[in-house]
This record gives structure tokens, sequence and C-alpha cells, in this order.
């Protein structure tokens, strides 16, 4: 796999006439020349990443990378999963003993947020919620580079930090444009050192992403071209990864697919499996990507309901080969809908909400709780709190969601 880099138009990353932002550079072992990347931008960086990718070592050899160009290295790797406003302020206090004039996130999405929660706060003063929205960031901001080591958020082709409350666990989006990494490199040989479940959750999570924003009612041409590559990319790549962990060319696809993704949430947000998905979080500490996995088969099948996302959904199925190409929207949509269902039993998830310790006398307060997620505003179909009681109550063990698609909606 050759290393290569996208920068604006024609066969790269961004299609011709989308405004180029960032630079990405991609290919096994492309996250060698960081240092010449890094070089161009300061001559301190600070690197945020967490504590199990230290006892692998990637920081370590990033940080010789930087070095062997002159960069003095500020390391962070204390990022926990799913950052809160108190650990994001952990990272800024050592961020300003350091004195650094560059932010480089390595890792998974946690990572990337506690690095960019760092640099709003760094370059802008206050706190997390004070960014909870859109463009609420009045100065620029430290250059910053990201290094995924997982195929799932996305993150590093986003300019938003998703940042808990402390006390409440709700999910802060806190977004705006200078928060956008200058520079992404996409490095499978970074997703190696992954554990199978680890894999299994940050796949699924793509796969989500690039469904739930291929639909959503602010969904756009750019949006639209990422979505769909993103979808060809996962589905080709995914049970492969599965199968043969070891695989560097389905790794890369992964990879790929999940920074398309990324970048089509940025311009189209995503939607009601993600608002399912918080609350569940939030309660039990379920896994993110095993809880949007859950809710994704029945918000698609409730999405169906609306003809317009139905011809979405078949869409994507005839362009995979998922059903033959003269299929009809419903048997293709349907189509699709199974194929989700393949793939979330290939990553050998929890089928039921009851295996995860939920009880049927909780799903009022879960409804409540994600009808008032941001991310039910984007939902092309309207779903309310009623909506979202009933599409709870088909995830119990009496209607898995991996079992037979549902005629509740």
């Amino acid at each position: 796999m050759q290393t290569s880099s996208a920068t604006g138009t024609g066969d790269g990353f961004f299609a011709e006439g989308e405004e180029a932002l960032q630079e990405i550079v991609f290919g096994a072992g492309s996250s060698g020349s960081i240092g010449e990347h890094a070089s161009k931008l300061g001559k301190h960086a600070l690197l945020v990443t967490d504590p199990g990718l230290s006892a692998v070592g990637h920081p370590r050899r990033i940080a010789e990378s930087l070095e062997e160009q002159g960069i003095r290295v500020t390391t962070y790797d204390q990022s926990i999963e799913n950052p809160t406003e108190t650990s994001v302020q952990d990272c800024v206090r050592i961020a300003r003993q350091a004195v650094v004039d560059h932010i480089i996130g390595l890792g998974g999405g946690s990572s990337m947020d506690t690095a960019k929660g760092c640099n709003f706060i760094l370059t802008n003063g206050g706190r997390m919620a004070d960014y909870w929205g859109v463009g609420r960031a009045s100065r620029e901001m430290l250059p910053f580079i990201a290094l995924p080591t997982t195929a799932g958020t996305g993150s590093e082709c986003q300019s938003f930090a998703l940042i808990s409350e402390d006390e409440t666990h709700r999910k802060m989006a806190c977004g705006d444009k200078k928060a956008l990494p200058s520079l992404t490199i996409l490095d499978p040989e970074l997703t190696l050192s992954q554990p199978q479940m680890v894999t299994s959750c940050t796949g699924i999570d793509a796969l989500t992403h690039a469904l739930e924003s291929a639909v959503t009612n602010k969904r756009n041409d750019f949006s639209d071209r990422h979505a769909r590559m993103a979808f060809g990319l996962i589905d080709r790549n995914l049970p492969r990864v599965f199968d043969v962990p070891e695989d560097l060319d389905a790794r890369g696809g992964m990879l790929l697919g999940a920074s398309h993704a990324g970048a089509a949430i940025e311009q189209s947000m995503l939607g009601a499996a993600h608002s399912m998905a918080n609350p569940l979080t939030a309660r039990k500490g379920t896994v993110h990507g095993i809880a949007v996995g859950l809710a994704l088969p029945v918000v698609m099948e409730f999405n169906a309901g609306r003809p317009e996302t139905m011809a979405l959904y078949a869409l994507l199925a005839r362009e995979c080969r998922l059903c033959p190409a003269g299929s009809e929207d419903p048997e293709a949509s349907a189509a699709l809908v199974g194929r989700v269902r393949e793939l979330l039993s290939l990553a050998d998830f929890p089928a039921s909400l009851d295996e995860l310790g939920f009880t049927e006398e909780e799903i009022p307060t879960l409804a409540k709780e994600a009808s008032e997620q941001w991310t039910a505003g984007f939902n092309p179909r309207p779903v309310e709190a009623d909506d979202f009681v009933r599409l709870y109550a088909s995830l119990f063990s009496s209607t898995s969601c991996y079992s037979q698609p549902h005629e509740i909606f």
C-alpha cells in the first residue's frame, strides 16, 4: 500500500468543487513522516494520547519522529473514554505549562476529542460548556494534526469535539471550523494493535456513521458522496477485518471508510441511532459502538417508513450489490437492513438490551433522554419520545434486533 496525499480536488479525498480544509495523507507507514509535516507547524508539540497506546509504544515512535526534526514533545497520555470537562482541563494544564505551539491527537475518538477540547480552552479560554454548539470560538486555534489508531469515529475529519458534562454525563457537541485538523495521517499500521473487540466496536460505529449521515435531513451533495464511499468501503472491508485482523489492505479500507464517514458527518450530522445510544452509555456505560449498533437496524426500519429515505437505503443496497439491480425500493431497503444485521452478528455483539442489564421499566426514561439528544433533530423521519418508546421496546430479547424485521413501525 503506497503513501499518498490528497488535498483538494480530482481523485483525492475531497470532491471537485468541495472546499478542502485539511490535508489527508494515507498509506501504510505514513505516520513515520509526521516529523516532516509537523516541522512546518511549530517547534513544540503537545502529543495527546491514552495509556493503552503508550503501553504498545505508538506515542514513543511518534515522538521520536518529531524529535528527529528538532521538535520538542510534551506528551499527555491520560485521555479517557468519553472525555469530560474535567479531563480536558487536565490536558489544558499540561499544555499551558509546556507552552506548546501545535497539537497532535493520536488514538481513537476520545484522544481526538480531548485534543480538540484542549485546543478550544487553551486558545479561547473558559470551559467546554461555553463552546456547546457551533462556531463559538472567537480566536484562532493552534494547528492540529490527527493520527487515528482506530477505524471508527471519523473524528480526524470533523471539527467537533464531543465532551461529556461531569455531573449529567450529557455529551456536548462543540464544533468550530477552526478546530478541524489541518492535517490527518491515515496509517493502517497503527490500527493493527487494536484488540478484537475494539476493532468490532469502532467498525460498527463507522458503519452507523455512514448509514446515518447518508439520510439525515441536512444531507447534501458533499455529504452524500462521502457517505456512499464510506459505506462501500466498510461493507467490503469490515468482514475481512473480522476474519483476518492482520490484513493491512482491509485495515486501510476501513480507515478510509471511517474517515469518509467522518467527513459526511461534518456536512450532514447524525440521526436517531445515536440519540438512542447516548442514554445507554450514560446510564450503564454501554460501549458506544455496541449501543449504536444495537439501535441501527430498528432505526433504519423506522426511517424506511418515509419513502424518500427508503429510496436512499435502496440506492446504497443496489450500488453495493446487496440485491438485484432491478429490485424495488422495499426489497432493496430490506436487503440493506439485512446486511447490517449480518455485520452485527459477525461482530458478536449483544443482541438485546436485557443482555446489557437494562429492564423494560427503564424504557420511558431512556425514551425521554433520547428525544432530548441533539442528533434526534437531524433524523430524516421526525422522531418523538413515543417513537423512542417503541424503538427501545423492540430491543428487548423477545424482539431482538438480530431477528426478523419488525412490523411495529
